[in-house]
């Protein structure tokens, strides 16, 4: 299931106007923050797929019937840009347990629009039937993400997966679908955008996310 945020007006289409605007993006610190708003957002929306349990809550005036989570989801980000949009998620499911994946483009040093998917590290506890929820700003070629949740499910095979992206484009959509067809998953994304440049950047998009939101980095470190 594919679920696009943006296609219903909402304040979540501001913050993503102001993401994508190339002169507000020029604040780091709200661009961060608009990140971090996005995925409280999103975390909401999520909120109403899970599983609820019954349980009374003692108030000073008597007790109230109410319904809490049955369980915490899993929280998974992708360094770098993805840290304050994972804090968005993780003000919302605060009792959460978090995994933290290191995975980048290396490039070619022949071919600047040549590159792999390098993974680093992960640090994860165990994921075996439990929600998952996995948030990386940008889905494109899709190779950060499947190499990410390839990496995960080496740690156990959760019982839904939600992958979050502010913005997506239809191949990044599509090497998802295709590498996970076998895996109950759910993309959520906040606009699907038509192409990829010669370097898999989306447009029109916003540009290098984690540039954006901590400075731009050394490819050749």
């Amino acid at each position: 299931m594919i679920i696009e945020l943006g296609k219903t007006n909402s304040i979540f289409n501001q913050f993503l106007y102001q993401l994508r605007d190339k002169e507000i993006q020029t604040d780091r610190m709200r661009f961060r923050k608009n990140l971090e708003r996005l995925g409280e957002i999103f975390a909401y929306e999520i909120s109403k797929h899970l599983e609820y349990t019954d349980k009374e809550v003692v108030t000073q005036l008597g007790t109230a019937g109410m319904q809490i989570l049955k369980e915490q989801p899993l929280l998974a980000t992708v360094l770098r840009a993805g840290l304050p949009f994972h804090q968005g998620f993780l003000n919302f499911f605060d009792e959460a347990d978090n995994a933290f994946i290191s995975a980048y483009r290396k490039y070619s040093r022949e071919d600047e629009e040549e590159f792999v998917i390098k993974l680093d590290y992960i640090s994860a506890p165990l994921i075996k039937k439990r929600v998952l929820i996995i948030s990386d700003p940008m889905l494109a070629t899709g190779g950060s993400l499947v190499a990410a949740i390839k990496g995960m499910l080496e740690k156990g095979k959760p019982k839904h997966i939600h992958i979050v992206s502010i913005l997506a484009s239809h191949e990044g959509i599509e090497t998802l679908k295709q590498n996970f067809s076998k895996i109950k998953m759910t993309i959520w994304t906040g606009a699907i955008d038509d192409e990829l440049t010669a370097k898999a950047y989306i447009v029109p998009g916003l540009g290098d996310a984690g540039d954006l939101a901590f400075g731009t980095k050394n490819d050749d470190i």
